[in-house]
């Protein structure tokens, strides 16, 4: 793995962009980390990579990781016009953008912006819709036993030991939690707007989904894939909000073969 620095010129501001990357040569994907951080998504990444001939990159949402995050990046669309700049100064094409969570969200707003660099997208226990009757659960006030409660398929196996972590560990779980709230909006993880806006989304869209998640459940992202002219729904039994960190070895199949059958790179 790689990682690097970018800095990005929009309009009047200039960002530095924390970028992972796993492989060198192949197909490329933009992995967009959850609400839990880069850490989620990491060694899902470098199974891509290592399993097939992929190039994967996993940026920080500034905010995260330790990363700075200006006062002026304060929303979900603006992320998406950050990664939609990254891919233009990476100068990448044909990419395939894989998102969890608010990682989905910012997915679906950067699909919205129309990027020819983008050939396919891949929303993964997406946030960022409101659907009656199936609203996003309120994880801020949760501990990490509840969370994890409603996060995975089999709790048992993902236990959070807050005694066992560093001061720095600690610290950077706060300020990631402070991004989130940030850029989780005025509307509880949810974007009033998005349902409609997503009509226009114009490129191939699989929306998978873990069939336990109690974040978001099963019908909210059949919802989802409704939004979207098109779109594929499939429902993976057995695993829950984080299918790339509790089942990664089924997720990737499903990622890697959407790819190949849309995207022409």
């Amino acid at each position: 793995m790689t990682s690097s620095t970018h800095t990005l010129e929009l309009g009047p501001h200039a960002l530095d962009v924390t970028v992972d990357v796993q492989g060198q040569e192949g197909r490329p994907f933009l992995l967009l980390h959850g609400g839990g951080g880069p850490q989620t998504v990491t060694p899902f990444a470098a199974l891509l990579a290592e399993q097939r001939p992929a190039r994967v990159l996993t940026p920080f949402h500034p905010g995260f990781g330790g990363t700075p995050r200006p006062e002026w990046l304060a929303d979900v669309s603006a992320l998406a016009r950050v990664y939609a700049r990254l891919l233009d100064a990476l100068d990448l094409r044909d990419v395939t953008v894989v998102g969890n969570s608010i990682g989905g969200w910012i997915a679906a707003e950067l699909a919205l912006l129309g990027s020819e660099r983008v050939g396919g997208v891949v929303l993964v226990n997406a946030v960022g819709l409101r659907v009656p009757g199936h609203p996003v659960a309120d994880t801020f006030p949760l501990t990490p036993a509840e969370l994890a409660r409603l996060s995975w398929h089999d709790p048992s196996k993902f236990r959070l030991d807050l005694g066992a972590l560093s001061e720095e560990q600690r610290a950077v779980m706060a300020t990631n939690r402070a991004a989130l709230e940030v850029y989780a909006g005025p509307h509880a993880m949810a974007d009033p707007t998005l349902g409609e806006r997503m009509a226009g989304v114009g490129h191939p869209t699989l929306v998978a989904w873990g069939a336990s998640d109690r974040v978001v459940d099963a019908d909210y992202g059949r919802a989802y894939a409704r939004a979207v002219p098109g779109a594929e729904f499939l429902l993976m039994e057995g695993t829950g909000h984080l299918p790339q960190a509790e089942t990664p070895e089924r997720l990737l199949p499903v990622v890697w073969d959407f790819a190949e059958a849309h995207v022409t790179a």
